[in-house]
This record gives structure tokens, sequence and C-alpha cells, in this order.
């Protein structure tokens, strides 16, 4: 089972005269929202987390759910042998998040893993509903805490582009 969450860092906290109502994309997916993510595997016990504080949790979830699209892009499918390759970059580090699909199954290692560690591997279609679910429940987290996100039209767009599954 798939486990993905975030926390969201006091050390780096958004500008306090941010009207979250016209925040344009650059700013939703690079200035705000720091903190850390973590994405886990329940049944093996493992997971792939930063510890960095300042990891923008919007951007990340908005990246997953742009790497899963990016992950089925043969029209083939699950049926495919072909890798399918895509990463994920941290905006203010060198570390990255590798993704490979290959049939329907998702590969997922990192920069920082160890490198005899083996990857953690999900179902495309499972992990495509879990990032989804993700990004709903961490905008509706964020639009709790912060008055006018939900009445961003960046984020209506987001939330059209990736619908719940």
């Amino acid at each position: 089972m798939i486990d993905l969450g975030y926390s969201l860092s006091r050390r780096f906290p958004d500008p306090p005269q941010t009207d979250y109502r016209t925040a344009d994309v650059h700013a939703l997916r690079h200035d705000l929202f720091c903190g850390d993510v973590y994405l886990a595997d329940t049944d093996s016990d493992r997971e792939l987390s930063t510890a960095w504080g300042w990891v923008p949790v919007l951007d990340f979830a908005w990246a997953l759910c742009d790497i899963i699209e990016q992950l089925d892009t043969d029209p083939r499918g699950s049926r495919s042998a072909r890798p399918v390759h895509a990463e994920l970059d941290f905006t203010e580090s060198t570390d990255r998040m590798f993704f490979e699909r290959r049939f329907g199954w998702v590969d997922i290692v990192a920069d920082w893993m160890p490198v005899e560690e083996a990857p953690l591997t999900f179902n495309h279609a499972a992990l495509r509903r879990e990032a989804r679910d993700f990004l709903h429940d961490l905008i509706a987290d964020l639009a709790d805490m912060h008055e006018g996100l939900a009445d961003n039209p960046a984020v209506w767009a987001l939330q059209a582009r990736f619908p719940r599954a």
C-alpha cells in the first residue's frame, strides 16, 4: 500500500503579506508551503523522505502527478515491456527522484538512497490514484490554513487537470 504525506516547516514560513487568492503559479510551486514530503510502501515498511525543511510541498504533489502522466505515454500501457523514465528534481539542490515504468509497475529511487537499497515499487494505477488523492487532500489542508487559496484560479486549474481517480 502507498502512503504519501508531508509536514510544513516552521523554519521557512510563507511571507506574511501573501495574497493566496492571487498568487501566481511560480509562487505556488516554488515560494510557498515549504516543508518535507515522504512516499512510503507500507507493506514493506520502507519510505523515501526528505528532511530538508524547504521542499515546496505543493510543487512536489503537482510534479508527482505530472510525472505519473508522463510515465503513461506508451500506447500499450501496462502491457509495454519498454521502460519509460522520468525524474523529479528538487530546485534548491542537486537531489533527484527517478521513476521507471515497465509493464504496470513503477520503480522509484532517489539520489540520497543507498545504492544497494532496492527501489520502491508500486502499481502504476494505484500510484496515480494515490498521487491525485494526495494532491487534493494537500490543497484542502492548505486552503483551510490559508485564506483565499481555495479561490485561486491556478489551484482550480490544477484540481481540474488532475481530478481524483
